[in-house]
């Protein structure tokens, strides 16, 4: 199991800058890898640039960045820039995003984001092969003048096509806050998409939540990075099925996000994320090793822990020294 940090800013009351103390901690504690999310806060590869001049060893991946938003070259381009800065491999990971972030705040439709998910894993993972002095594109006159990115291509899925998107293309297939159950089923359907390729199915990553010893304030921070998981099918019925069938039909209900947060009890947490002593969270680090799970990006709870110190502090034993591989 690799044990990964995700420095992605969150869109609340948190320090801008935060997510640049977070890296800093996780090279320091010598985590192998730091994913630099993008949000309406951060774009992910400025954030990655940031990131390595705060940093000095840490592998960097920027994303998942939103295919309907950003074209296949300038997702690699981004990622070949910042690599040149930081003079460290650089790696990509493409995701649909949502219709609040893709419409809401970019103004850009939505429409068949699995398919446009396929077609822009297709595209970068081309495109993350150039060499200096061919064309930056099939067809242009303009010539690559950066060296490639050299980290990996990462596809963000959960639905079947998407999975089939990376199946095909990724070398790393990422899933967001989801419980042990659902790894085994997803990565049932990652093995039978890739062996329907012909391919060997690419690694199964996945982001969650993590707060070891957390304090009531930090147990507030990741129900509310959970809250809107709760009405989309294949998460309503685990939280259903852990008991909390009365906060999902609330939330189906049209209740507020503020309402759900209240009604969502502490212990709602723990399914999907990684909360408890350091006894705790590592037996939970198990089980998803058990069901299939190639790594973990863990997402520090920051509330009443700054930067996710005590977190990635008491689960730096946990990682291994490598580094994820570049594409091929």
């Amino acid at each position: 199991m690799e044990i990964s940090v995700v420095a992605a800013a969150r869109e609340d009351d948190s320090p801008v800058d935060e997510p640049l103390r977070v890296a800093a901690l996780a090279d320091r504690l010598g985590y192998g890898e730091v994913w630099a999310g993008e949000g309406p806060t951060w774009d992910a590869f400025v954030l990655a640039t940031a990131i390595g001049q705060v940093t000095e060893q840490v592998a960097l991946t920027a994303g998942p960045v939103p295919v309907s938003v950003r074209d296949p070259f300038t997702v690699v381009r981004g990622a070949a820039s910042a690599a040149a800065v930081v003079g460290r491999p650089v790696g990509v990971a493409l995701g649909t995003s949502s219709k609040r972030v893709v419409e809401g705040v970019h103004g850009r439709p939505r429409i068949r984001p699995a398919a446009e998910l396929a077609r822009a894993a297709e595209a970068v993972r081309a495109l993350m092969h150039g060499r200096p002095g061919e064309a930056v594109v099939p067809g242009s006159v303009f010539r690559r003048r950066q060296r490639p990115p050299g980290g990996p291509l990462t596809v963000a899925a959960f639905g079947d096509r998407a999975i089939a998107a990376a199946a095909g293309h990724a070398d790393r297939m990422l899933l967001d806050v989801v419980s042990p159950d659902q790894v085994v089923a997803l990565r049932a359907k990652l093995i039978a998409a890739a062996a329907d390729l012909g391919r060997t199915p690419p690694r199964l990553a996945a982001w969650l939540p993590a707060a070891v010893d957390p304090r009531p304030e930090s147990l507030t921070q990741i129900l509310r990075s959970i809250v809107g998981y709760l009405t989309v099918p294949g998460y309503s019925d685990v939280f259903a099925e852990a008991g909390f069938g009365g906060t999902v039909e609330l939330a189906r209900s049209g209740a507020s996000p503020e309402a759900l947060l209240a009604a969502l009890p502490p212990e709602a947490a723990s399914t999907v994320a990684l909360v408890g002593d350091a006894t705790a969270v590592r037996a939970r680090v198990d089980a998803y090793a058990a069901a299939g799970l190639d790594e973990i990006a863990l997402v520090p709870a920051t509330a009443g822990d700054p930067a996710g110190e005590r977190t990635l502090t008491a689960l730096a034993g946990l990682r291994q020294d490598t580094r994820p591989a570049a594409t091929s």
